[in-house]
């Protein structure tokens, strides 16, 4: 898992180490506010979850710093659960 965010892959895909930590923590608090998975996978770690929704292409930030949800196809949407900003 910790390999994972090593890999410059990871960091590439999202476009740099603070927006991949951005994402983490975004979408961290999304599934600890009761958003669902959108990857099936065995543990229950919400850590785990999102470093495999991000090498998945599940999700994303868009311009303004929100997740958004990638669709099938292909298509960008608001995530399930925004909280509103302080």
């Amino acid at each position: 898992m910790l390999d994972d965010l090593r890999e410059e892959k990871i960091v590439n895909k999202v476009g740099g180490r603070f927006k991949l930590s951005t994402l983490i923590q975004k979408r961290l608090v999304a599934l600890n506010a009761g958003s669902r998975p959108l990857v099936d996978i065995k543990k229950d770690d919400k850590f785990e979850i999102v470093i495999q929704e991000i090498l998945q292409d599940k999700i994303c930030l868009d311009l303004d710093s929100n997740v958004q949800i990638i669709g099938e196809s292909g298509t960008t949407g608001p995530a399930e659960l925004e909280l509103p900003s302080p």
